[in-house]
């Protein structure tokens, strides 16, 4: 019995905090993420990210697109496109992390 309500509110938890995995990356990762989407990113998406050879990666652009697919397409890359793959990079919590940011929309200044 004991177990099944500890099973509950594992349960409750998750779902009343999904993005507690986030408190995990630390600031100084953070910046690095950051860095790294406006640089490597940017090099194909345009460097605001209005896209260029790739995609644009604003928040309108990215709206109807769930999140497990933007996840796969960073980690594991687009066949045929010039996408590769960051899985040798980046954790599925760093990209998590980022596509959280893109959603949210990054200015220049950040």
């Amino acid at each position: 019995m004991c177990r099944w309500w500890i099973n509950v509110l594992l349960m409750a938890f998750l779902v009343m905090f999904p993005f507690s995995i986030y408190a995990e990356i630390d600031t100084a990762r953070q910046n690095e993420l950051i860095y790294l989407l406006k640089q490597d990113c940017g090099s194909c998406h345009g460097m605001t990210l209005k896209g260029g050879l790739g995609p644009a990666l604003l928040p309108q652009s990215l709206q109807d697109k769930p999140d497990a697919l933007l996840v796969d397409t960073v980690l594991l890359g687009r066949a045929g496109t010039a996408m590769p793959p960051w899985s040798n990079q980046l954790t599925r919590e760093d990209v998590e992390w980022l596509i959280e940011q893109l959603r949210a929309g990054i200015s220049d200044e950040d």
